[in-house]
């Protein structure tokens, strides 16, 4: 697995930019319901896609968190007050906080399905009733786009697919 905290300086230079945190901020913000108050980004890394969110919704208050702890500083310096670091599996927050959660291109990096179970579960346990989950799966799918990923991935064999549909 990549070293996130060894990617964070590149991190969005090698995956799109701005335009591609754009395209993503909007793809999400298109499945949170206009109601929505209150968002965690889980996994939201360097934060790119993060402050974007607030920004294109106002009144919209967002709360980033990550492992890494080379992502969580840039993605607080994006959103100062806004960032904690977190394990997904064990969320530093209260039942029922968030009316939206996002977990956008992470279940593909647990390491099997009771990992992927508990990201689901804490995302689940932190919504407020009829929240909204918003997540990625099958992220192999994307793959062979030419990104440094694409390297990483090619010398390994094939594995089970912890963000397969079903599965999720």
């Amino acid at each position: 697995m990549l070293d996130y905290d060894e990617e964070a300086e590149r991190y969005d230079t090698l995956r799109g930019g701005e335009p591609r945190a754009r395209a993503a901020a909007d793809a999400v913000l298109s499945l949170v319901p206009a109601g929505a108050r209150v968002l965690l980004d889980v996994a939201c890394g360097t934060g790119i896609v993060t402050r974007r969110l607030p920004a294109a919704r106002p009144g919209l208050r967002v709360t980033g968190a990550d492992l890494s702890a080379s992502m969580t500083r840039m993605a607080a310096a994006r959103l100062p007050g806004a960032v904690v670091r977190a394990d997904s599996r064990r969320l530093p927050f209260g039942d029922a906080r968030f009316d939206a959660v996002v977990s956008v291109w992470l279940l593909h990096l647990m390491s099997g399905p009771a990992d992927v179970t508990a990201v689901v579960g804490e995302c689940a346990r932190v919504l407020r009733p009829g929240g909204v989950y918003v997540t990625t799966v099958h992220k192999g799918a994307s793959h062979n786009v030419g990104s440094d990923i694409d390297a990483v991935l090619a010398a390994r064999p094939p594995s089970p697919v912890p963000d397969a549909p079903d599965a999720v």
